[in-house]
C-alpha cells in the first residue's frame, strides 16, 4: 500500500490496483506491519512495544491527535522505511541459504559420478567436479554475471542478445543475487560430470567448464531471467504477452 499524492492530500493506494485509494485518515486495514523494537527513537523510550500495529495509529498516539499531516506523514515513512530494511534483510538471508543447498548439489553428483567409475579413477572424477566450482567461478565471476544479468533495465523494452555491464561485478551491489546465479551456473556444469567420466582429459574438461559457465549458460540464463530477454516474462513486452516462467531453472539449467 504505498503513499501516494493525489489532489494536494497523502492517500494509500493498493499495489494490486493503484485506482483503489483510501484517504490518509483511514488507511487500509491490511495495512498491518510488526514494527521493529527500534524501528524510531520513540520506540526505545518504550513508546511501543513490539507487537503488530498501525503505523498511522501508532503516529497519533506519539505525535499528538492534533499534528499536522506533514508530521504524520513523516513518522509512518520511517516506520515503513524501517520495515522496508527488515525485508531486504530477510531475502537476502533466504537467498544465501538457497544458494548453499543449490550449491550442495555438487557434492550429490560427485557421489553420482564416483559410483559410476572404476576404483582407481574415483579421485580423477572428484577432481573433475572440484574444478566445476572453481572453473564456474571464475568464469561467471569475470564474465559470466556479466553476460546474463550485466545492465539489465527493467523499464527498457528494448530485447538485447547478453548483458553489457558489471564485468568483474564492477558496480554490482546484490552479491546474494550473484551468489546463487554462480551456484546455478556451477550445478549446470557438473550436471555432465557422469557422462564424461572416464572419457575426457582433464584440461579439456577445464576448457568445457569454463565455456558453459562463462558463455553458453549465461545467454540463456539472460534470454529468460533478465528483463531484457527475448524470452522473458518480466520485460515490459513479453514475447506474445506472457514471455516464459521458469522459476527454478528447471528449462534454463
Amino acid at each position: 500500500h504505498p503513499l501516494v499524492w493525489h489532489n494536494n492530500e497523502p492517500v494509500w493506494t493498493s499495489a494490486l490496483d493503484p485506482s483503489r485509494t483510501s484517504s490518509f485518515e483511514d488507511p487500509p486495514r491490511s495495512l498491518i506491519y510488526r514494527a521493529p523494537i527500534d524501528t524510531m527513537s520513540r520506540v526505545n523510550s518504550g513508546a511501543m512495544s513490539n507487537t503488530v500495529t498501525d503505523p498511522y495509529e501508532f503516529c497519533k498516539e506519539t505525535e499528538g491527535e492534533d499534528a499536522s499531516t506533514d508530521t504524520l506523514l513523516k513518522c509512518v515513512t520511517q516506520i515503513l522505511a524501517k520495515d522496508s530494511g527488515s525485508l531486504e534483510y530477510s531475502r537476502t538471508v533466504l537467498l544465501v541459504f538457497s544458494a548453499s543447498l543449490v550449491f550442495f548439489m555438487q557434492a550429490g553428483f560427485a557421489m553420482v559420478c564416483a559410483g559410476a567409475v572404476r576404483k582407481k579413477n574415483v579421485q580423477n572424477t572428484m577432481l573433475k567436479n572440484l574444478l566445476d566450482a572453481c572453473g564456474a567461478a571464475i568464469a561467471f565471476f569475470t564474465v559470466g554475471y556479466a553476460f546474463a544479468y550485466g545492465g539489465s533495465d527493467p523499464e527498457s523494452a528494448d530485447k538485447t542478445f547478453i548483458g553489457s555491464a558489471n564485468f568483474f561485478l564492477m558496480d554490482e551491489e546484490n552479491y546474494a543475487f550473484f551468489l546463487f546465479q554462480y551456484a546455478f551456473s556451477a550445478a549446470s556444469a557438473t550436471i555432465v560430470a557422469g557422462t564424461l567420466a572416464e572419457r575426457c582429459q582433464m584440461a579439456a574438461y577445464l576448457c568445457y567448464s569454463l565455456m558453459l559457465t562463462g558463455w553458453v549458460y549465461p545467454v540463456i540464463a539472460h534470454s529468460v531471467w533478465s528483463p531484457n530477454g527475448f524470452l522473458s516474462a518480466y520485460s515490459i513486452d513479453p514475447l506474445w504477452g506472457v514471455g516464459m516462467i521458469d522459476f527454478a531453472g528447471s528449462g534454463v539449467v
